[in-house]
């Protein structure tokens, strides 16, 4: 892509890169300390960019003031749940198109060449590798990197594990602990004598699940995800928690070969199209990633072996989907429920009463079901 800086004329072009697989924009102005908030806002929801020449914090200040006006707009309510939930989804990706048109350019080594920018070589090279060029991407993208770095470095305690969660860039940081302390509440199946000998922990993102089993005294642990990143993020929390020797991290199948006395799967919990790379612990198209593990929760589980779906019943209070879907698509698999136990959460989101979703969110309940093979 490319922008004409102004007064000179001088033509400037460098690598488009967008971690949400956004378009180039079609139009890019240079803007810099003398841009006001009103013209670039002007500017953005029209669908021409700005790509940055001035100050660094400067430019934080214009892309909050931008954030500001678009939040002037009140949100939508719709007839039903689900209607105000996909008015909220619009208007948060009009949001997100809107503050992407605020560009910085990198140079050839992921430098941010502007006044009082921090050195951002670091969180570049562990969010998109070696440099390839000099490359342009929004400001936004770019202090989400710079977050994951900081998140990357110092970890998110986790209580139930007794340690810290090192999350790397584009996979789901841990920030809600409702379905951890599930999972190390509940029985191990045969815990009576002893635990499994064998567990699979699917979509393991920061490998978090994987590393409580393990402590919990699974013998093997086999934890998959489809991200090559999320991959990586498990493999080294594994190491870094000295369970590198009984945890193993594999991709991009949902499920490992052989057959295990325990899976577990904590699926994204709301069907729908992400929109990013952390969005897909969250949404999941058409539900695939659950009714995989349903599906192929009985040709993988050892004798007397139990599935534990770690599930929010989110999408059932938004009506994106039905309890009757849910227990249909477990007796389809040839499955049936063990047990169940539920807790509600309590993230910030609950006591945000301002949230369109708030009358929602309150009611929400996060379970651990227990599935055995039908007959089994």
């Amino acid at each position: 892509m490319s922008a004409r800086t102004e007064p000179s004329g001088i033509l400037t072009s460098a690598r488009w890169h967008s971690e949400n697989g956004a378009p180039p924009p079609r139009r890019v102005v240079v803007a810099d300390d003398r841009t006001r908030a009103d013209t670039a806002f002007r500017l953005a929801c029209e669908g021409t960019a700005l790509l940055w020449q001035g100050d660094y914090h400067n430019a934080r200040r214009l892309l909050a003031a931008m954030g500001r006006r678009v939040d002037r707009t009140p949100a939508r309510v719709g007839d039903s749940p689900a209607e105000t939930f996909r008015l909220h989804r619009r208007a948060r990706a009009h949001r997100a198109r809107v503050l992407g048109m605020l560009l910085v350019r990198l140079d050839g080594d992921h430098a941010l060449d502007l006044r009082r920018a921090p050195d951002v070589r670091a969180a570049c090279a562990e969010a998109y590798g070696p440099a390839q060029g000099a490359s342009v991407v929004s400001l936004r993208e770019l202090l989400g990197v710079l977050g994951a770095h900081q998140w990357r470095a110092k970890g998110v305690p986790v209580p139930a594990l007794g340690a810290r969660i090192h999350p790397h860039y584009g996979v789901f940081s841990p920030v809600r602990g409702e379905y951890v302390d599930l999972v190390a509440r509940a029985p191990l199946p045969g815990a009576a004598a002893r635990p499994p000998r064998t567990a699979f922990d699917l979509g393991t993102g920061t490998g978090i699940l994987a590393a409580l089993l393990a402590r919990r005294g699974v013998g093997r642990v086999v934890a998959t995800d489809v991200s090559a990143r999320a991959v990586e993020c498990a493999r080294d929390n594994a190491e870094r928690l000295g369970l590198a020797g009984r945890v193993r991290v594999t991709g991009p199948a949902l499920y490992p070969s052989g057959r295990a006395g325990l899976v577990v799967c904590n699926p994204p919990w709301l069907p729908g199209r992400p929109t990013s790379a952390v969005e897909r612990g969250v949404y999941d198209a058409g539900s695939g990633m659950l009714y995989g593990f349903l599906d192929g929760l009985a040709d993988h589980l050892e004798p007397g072996g139990e599935g534990w779906l770690v599930l929010s019943d989110l999408a059932e209070r938004l009506g994106l989907r039905t309890r009757e879907e849910l227990l249909g698509a477990v007796e389809r698999a040839g499955l049936r429920v063990l047990g169940r136990v539920g807790v509600r959460p309590g993230h910030g989101r609950v006591r945000d009463v301002g949230d369109v979703l708030h009358e929602v969110r309150v009611g929400e309940v996060t379970s651990l079901w227990r599935l055995g093979v039908r007959g089994g």
